[in-house]
């Protein structure tokens, strides 16, 4: 078992890494911010990583606090399913109503890989090439997306 302090060590070497990871990743390079995450200028719409004991997450979320509104946005996201999932030939997982952690319901749209833990250093490598290619992936899809709805 961890301690609390050890954890969050943890994490910051695994974060920091991935940033080491992706600093080295030929698509990545040439781009001005690595990823668009918060930056969708969409309101209540982020994209989102989680590197858990559960495996990795490469996530869209809508996290509008007008709940009527976090559905609309959900509802139109629904509408360009296949733009979006044309990119995951397995498909995407699609949950209107994901709890977080902290009991805020949101809406996600995500990818996941099991199988792999957090906690053990040996697997950072498979998480972040998992995160590295699937976030391009999404980043690409919510382009067209976005695209198609304006």
């Amino acid at each position: 078992m961890y301690t609390k302090d050890e954890i969050k060590q943890l994490k910051k070497e695994f974060w920091e890494g991935f940033g080491v990871y992706c600093s080295q990743v030929p698509a990545l390079k040439r781009r001005k911010s690595k990823f668009l995450l918060y930056n969708t200028k969409m309101k209540g719409v982020e994209l989102k990583f989680e590197a858990t004991r559960d495996g990795a997450f490469v996530i869209l979320e809508i996290n509008h606090p007008n709940t009527e509104k976090r559905f609309e946005l959900y509802e139109k996201f629904e509408q360009y399913k296949l733009i979006m999932e044309k990119q995951f030939p397995d498909g995407l997982i699609w949950d209107f109503a994901y709890v977080r952690e902290c009991g805020t319901e949101v809406c996600r749209i995500y990818t996941k890989k099991t199988g792999i833990d957090i906690h053990r250093r040996i697997q950072w490598m498979e998480f972040y090439q998992f995160m590295s290619t699937e976030m391009m992936k999404l980043e690409k899809a919510f382009k067209m997306m976005k695209e198609a709805m304006e």
